[in-house]
């Protein structure tokens, strides 16, 4: 079976870091491209940024641009996000993704909550 764990998350402080984990298995993790989401609740799922399978590129959304880096070990088929100066505005359920093609898994999330 698929999956993706997402840990990491928690209570932080404004301008404080935190680094959420993806750590996944059943699939070939070096084919896929990982990615992160986040929710708000009663909002919808935006991206935050995503990494290649094989080459490492990275895309950030301009929000995060930074202050947030993805990246990926692909010996342990895992993924991280590193957030720092964090905002309020970060508040949010993060989840992480796996794509390749049509194929998309999404794991379950973990919630971060930044206090001002």
């Amino acid at each position: 079976d698929v999956q993706l764990q997402a840990s990491g998350g928690g209570l932080v402080q404004a301008g404080g870091s935190l680094r959420l984990s993806c750590a996944t298995s059943g699939f070939t993790f070096d084919d896929y491209a990982i990615g992160w989401f986040r929710q708000v609740p009663g909002e919808g799922r935006e991206g935050v940024c995503n990494i290649s399978p094989r080459d490492g590129n990275t895309y950030y959304r301009d929000s995060v641009k930074g202050r947030f880096t993805i990246s990926r070990d692909n010996a342990k088929n895992t993924a991280y996000l590193q957030m720092n100066s964090l905002k309020p505005e970060d508040t949010a359920v993060y989840y992480c993704t796996a794509t390749r093609g049509f194929a998309v898994y999404w794991g379950q999330g973990t919630l971060v909550t930044v206090s001002s």
